[in-house]
């Protein structure tokens, strides 16, 4: 259920926390100009970044150009990662940022109409019908949320972070987090029908 993983607050297993630590190392390295480092950096997130963005954006002409410019500020400001959040935080944060900037130089909407068509990349052979069908049902839904409000669904849902966590890497309280997947929840109980509304 959708719920009870945004309730748990996002992952906490021991996998989780090697992978954080993993991160650090790699930043630490970044700062010392490893190009291997961040190759390996890029690498662990440009599957993640790239769902996020998409889900932003709605635009997939502008998915990798945004990731490119998000993995150019590490590359080239990797010091400014002051370790008081996760790397993840940090990463996301740029994204989510270079995002906003990108649909502000947009003038028309463009639907990414084969966005409810893309399986997960996490998906497993076996989980691609139900989660494309899920999916194709639940991306139309938020594509009429605003960026901020489908930014909070996505990094709820799709990547199991907690409020507290996406409070700190949208820049606003933790309180406008909750309110903004309040209304979006909304929204989406009224679009979405039988079983996938009850997942919210």
């Amino acid at each position: 259920m959708l719920g009870k993983r945004a309730a748990a607050g996002g992952p906490s297993d021991s996998g989780a926390r090697r992978g954080a630590r993993e991160d650090v190392e790699l930043v630490g390295r970044i700062v010392r100009r490893d190009r291997h480092a961040f190759e390996d950096l890029y690498r662990a997130y440009q599957p993640r970044l790239s769902r996020f963005l998409l889900s932003i954006l709605r635009r997939a002409n502008l998915v990798e150009e945004v990731l490119n410019d998000t993995m150019l500020v590490v590359w080239a400001n990797p010091d400014r990662y002051n370790g008081q959040s996760k790397v993840s935080t940090w990463i996301f944060a740029i994204a989510y940022r270079k995002a906003l900037k990108a649909l502000r130089r947009v003038d028309e909407p463009i639907e990414d109409r084969e966005a409810e068509q893309r399986p997960s990349a996490e998906a497993g052979p076996e989980q691609m019908l139900s989660r494309s069908q899920v999916r194709e049902v639940l991306v139309r839904a938020m594509g009429e949320l605003s960026p901020d409000h489908r930014a909070v669904v996505d990094l709820t849902y799709f990547h199991e972070i907690g409020y507290r966590e996406i409070a700190e890497l949208m820049d606003c309280p933790v309180d406008t987090v909750k309110t903004r997947m309040f209304h979006a929840r909304r929204h989406l109980r009224r679009k979405l029908a039988g079983e996938l509304a009850d997942w919210l």
